[in-house]
């Protein structure tokens, strides 16, 4: 089996794509799958509190500097994931030219003033990271 590289996307690489890649790592037992995270922006780092909410609430490390988007991740990726709802699709348009899959999740960006808000969202990145993980056993995808 081919190796499959995945990128999470979302606006700033501040916490939806960060959740989707640390949950991914935690729970992905296929060393043939690879993934990271990136913003189409580059943004600002998480106020401490945050990344210490979902290190507590959900055991994922989403601390570090932001990633905007280059031109060797976007060679390196096999699949982009967009887990935002601000982020343009068609931003990745050419990625079926080259024999590359977009998935789009539109998930809201976060209620900066609530804990609660940050957990939902974080549920919300999770679960579709689980689902994901069957539907790429279930369907056996190896790149070109």
């Amino acid at each position: 089996m081919k190796k499959i590289n995945l990128l999470f996307v979302c606006r700033y690489n501040r916490f939806r794509s960060r959740i989707a890649k640390a949950y991914f790592d935690k729970i992905n037992k296929n060393k043939n799958w690879e993934a990271k995270s990136a913003g189409l922006i580059k943004g600002r780092l998480l106020k401490e509190s945050t990344v210490k909410l979902i290190k507590k609430k959900f055991g994922l490390d989403i601390s570090g500097k932001t990633q905007g988007l280059i031109s060797s991740t976007l060679a390196w990726q096999k699949i982009t994931v967009v887990v935002a709802d601000n982020v343009p699709p068609q931003v990745f348009d050419k990625n079926k030219r080259y024999g590359k899959k977009v998935i789009v999740w539109k998930i809201k960006d976060i209620d900066k003033e609530t804990d609660k808000g940050k957990i939902t969202v974080a549920k919300n990145v999770i679960k579709k990271v689980d689902s994901l993980i069957k539907q790429l056993k279930r369907l056996k995808w190896t790149p070109n």
